[in-house]
């Protein structure tokens, strides 16, 4: 008696698609069924804009706290997004910790899915974050002043740049031991980037050595992006804006970083992939 064939993993362009996108739906039903983790990952940024906007944002911006909470959206919608990547190396950690990677592994699928599906479908969660965090926005008093295209090119540069954060993540959370520490490591990591920069003050109010870093961080270049293409540029800047290169040309530095992102850690993460065992 013969056992039966396993079937064949599917070939072509077609099969890696099909196999990533099936494998997004998986981990969106997951966020179906645990609605917790979209709802914390919404609280969290809304928190900071009642935070900043209503606590400190008028110390910063000199007591016009209307004008800082123009200021502060588009820094807001950067940090958000940023962290929300790292929802893929929490997932991915977690399905390595408990073997769910080993059984992917023994499935008719191509192996690059798991880690295109995990990214896109948290492509999907920032989405949602980021309509939320907009209406938020809208509630406390910000506004878009340029035309429908140039905002949803707004957008569509954060969700591109988070992209690419996604698979640092990945490449992290196939390497760590576990979810916890997958945290704690990328937060000790984050934080400081998302903070030194024009997310929350402007440029020209931070020390030289420490203006000269955000001025180059890549953060500080999708914020700058996002406030032109909202139409909200410096409403509370303190002197002449730095004229660095990366903040002149702030979208085509941040595609350069998403591209350089990408070519660099997608081969890598997926190195690790085929590499890591359950743990």
């Amino acid at each position: 008696m013969t056992s039966p064939a396993v079937p064949s993993r599917r070939m072509g362009v077609a099969g890696p698609v099909v196999d990533g996108l099936t494998v997004a739906r998986r981990n969106l039903i997951k966020i179906k069924r645990v609605p917790d983790l979209l709802v914390f990952t919404t609280l969290s940024p809304i928190m900071f804009v009642l935070l900043f906007a209503y606590v400190f944002g008028g110390a910063i911006a000199g007591g016009n706290g209307a004008a800082y909470r123009e200021f502060l959206i588009a820094g807001i919608f950067a940090q958000t997004v940023v962290f929300g990547a790292t929802i893929t190396g929490t997932g991915l950690a977690e399905d390595v910790k408990k073997g769910i990677i080993d059984r992917f592994r023994t499935l008719p699928m191509s192996p690059s899915a798991v880690l295109t599906g995990r990214t896109l479908s948290d492509v999907v969660n920032n989405v949602l974050v980021l309509v939320v965090m907009s209406v938020t926005g809208l509630i406390v008093g910000w506004r878009i002043t340029t035309n429908v295209g140039q905002a949803l090119l707004g957008y569509l540069l954060l969700l591109v740049f988070a992209y690419a954060v996604s698979w640092i993540m990945a490449w992290i959370g196939m390497l760590v031991p576990s979810p916890e520490v997958f945290n704690n490591a990328a937060f000790i990591v984050i934080f400081p980037l998302t903070f030194v920069a024009n997310t929350f003050v402007p440029l020209n109010t931070l020390p030289g050595p420490l203006q000269t870093f955000a001025e180059w961080n890549p953060i500080s270049a999708v914020t700058e992006a996002a406030r032109i293409l909202f139409g909200n540029q410096n409403p509370i800047s303190r002197g002449p804006a730095p004229d660095s290169w990366a903040l002149t040309h702030p979208a085509l530095y941040t595609l350069l970083w998403a591209l350089a992102i990408l070519v660099v850690f997608v081969p890598l993460t997926n190195a690790a992939y085929r590499r890591s065992t359950s743990r």
